[in-house]
């Protein structure tokens, strides 16, 4: 984005944002807001971005328990469970897994042995798809699916600079058996319209498609990282088996 169309964007002066950048003037606190949201800036780093220039942050960041996000809660309990008896979960920023419906759990302890994961990456659900011990084992099209969740964090750490989503990248490149070209970045790096995740265990075979669902207009850091994962059966076979699950519980 060049200067001007950001001056443009943020509707000031090309001259003044050239000072700002060269530091011949400083911003205002409505001014670092206002680039802020011009540039999709997340509101963790905006709220880093008012710090460093002598500021107090202007987004809270509360935890996920905090009684002011009571009534979030429901609302992310009521999703969870009306997506029974198919899988859901609650994520944040660095895929920790903050919130789960029944058929979660029910439906993946099939497919893995969480006490075969250490304590710290078995409440993380990319690290439970690419731990050796994890899910891969049991996913038929395990580089299909987890290849553009992969790019996908290299896009945030691209742009966020977060140290925990950085970490979270680097943690997955050094599992053994991932493939190289995931350690580079690929902005170009082509996806089938829908990927399906293919479990297969013994005679046991289920497939899934994802949706992901986040807060409209949230004006909270944690809520703006909260992300919904659902998963809906590909095919009738997963439907029924999901169903049977369910009911045998």
């Amino acid at each position: 984005m060049s200067q001007l169309e950001l001056a443009s964007e943020a509707e000031i002066s090309a001259r003044h944002l050239s000072f700002l950048e060269t530091g011949r003037a400083q911003p205002s606190r409505d001014m670092i807001h206002r680039l802020g949201n011009v540039l999709d800036i997340p509101f963790f780093d905006q709220n880093n971005l008012l710090l460093a220039a002598g500021f107090a942050p202007k987004y809270a960041h509360r935890k996920i328990d905090a009684p002011e996000l009571e009534q979030v809660r429901r609302a992310l309990e009521f999703i969870l469970q009306q997506q029974e008896p198919y899988p859901a979960i609650v994520i944040d920023d660095v895929w920790n897994i903050r919130m789960r419906n029944a058929a979660s759990e029910r439906i993946f302890r099939l497919f893995r042995e969480l006490s075969e994961l250490p304590s710290d990456r078995a409440q993380n659900a990319m690290h439970i798809l690419c731990h050796p011990k994890g899910v891969r084992r049991f996913m038929t099209n395990w580089e299909e699916f987890v290849g553009p969740l992969i790019q996908s964090i290299h896009h945030e750490a691209a742009v966020s600079h977060s140290a925990g989503v950085l970490q979270l990248r680097d943690e997955l490149l050094s599992y053994p058996g991932m493939p190289t070209s995931w350690k580079t970045a690929n902005p170009v790096s082509a996806a089938l319209p829908l990927l399906t995740m293919q479990l297969k265990k013994g005679d046991l075979h289920l497939a899934f498609f994802a949706t992901l669902t986040t807060f409209a207009h949230p004006h909270d850091v944690t809520l703006q990282q909260l992300r919904v994962e659902c998963l809906f059966p590909a095919d009738k076979a997963t439907e029924e088996a999901a169903r049977r699950l369910a009911d045998s519980n």
